[in-house]
């Protein structure tokens, strides 16, 4: 069997790509789909840990803009991300495979507590972590808490999943002649603002020398292709500097 280039991944997912054509907050068959590929990382010995976010159901600085106010947004937002947890949680757990749910926000009755050791706990004894509700705190977003939880559970990598193949100097699907890295450090990324993640997601990488691959979640295998060796999509790292 081929080697794997890693044993334990954190997936980041925007909420957008559960998304039905028609705007629908939730499409059963992409949320069928990932879950698959999920279980199939699983069978082959991977840990996976998962972030969700919450924008096809609601963003909180969205709502902040109209005149909500913007920790009561970013609250809505974070039990948005629990909502898109539990769909994929079931998903999941039809395929025979052990999730667990585990949230910033205190919902016992529906999920677990975010407690970091237990979490670490639950990847080694081969169940899908599912991290919700981003950090627990107002004006962090989904991308800060995939940063944060990576780092915290000694991933390996941290996939962020896109609807394009990796990173380029301008959105590919306005730009034709977009430049595509294949290859960037984290301050490459922030330098150029080339919108991979928000500022504080790339510096926290940056700073726990965190790996990061960007990717096109919606080529079916990918990553399954990209644990197996294939070099796939766009992959970010601290580089060589001294800073």
């Amino acid at each position: 069997m081929t080697k794997l280039i890693c044993q334990r991944i954190l997936l980041k997912l925007s909420g957008e790509a559960l998304m039905t054509q028609n705007g629908g907050s939730i499409d059963p068959d992409i949320v069928k789909r990932l879950a698959v590929e999920v279980k199939e990382l699983c069978d082959i010995g991977v840990q996976v840990g998962l972030v969700i976010g919450g924008g096809n159901i609601l963003r909180g600085a969205e709502k902040a803009s109209e005149g909500l106010d913007r920790v009561t947004g970013d609250q809505m937002g974070m039990l948005a991300t629990v909502i898109n947890a539990l769909a994929m949680q079931d998903a999941i757990e039809h395929l025979g495979q052990p999730v667990r749910v585990m949230s910033a926000l205190k919902i016992n009755q529906v999920c677990e507590d975010y407690i970091r050791r237990r979490a670490v706990r639950h990847l080694e004894k081969g169940r899908v972590v599912i991290f919700a509700a981003g950090t627990g705190n107002p004006f962090f977003t989904t991308d800060s808490a995939a940063s944060l939880r990576a780092i915290e559970i000694n991933a390996e990598l941290m996939i962020k999943a896109t609807k394009v193949k990796g990173v380029y100097s301008a959105d590919p699907e306005k730009v034709k002649d977009a430049k595509f890295y294949s290859r960037l450090t984290y301050d490459e990324a922030l330098d150029q603002r080339l919108n991979v993640m928000d500022t504080t997601a790339l510096v926290l990488c940056k700073e726990n020398n965190m790996p990061m691959r960007v990717m096109n979640v919606f080529e079916s295998g990918a990553i399954m292709r990209l644990m197996m060796g294939e070099d796939i999509g766009s992959l970010i790292e601290r580089g060589t500097d001294n800073d």
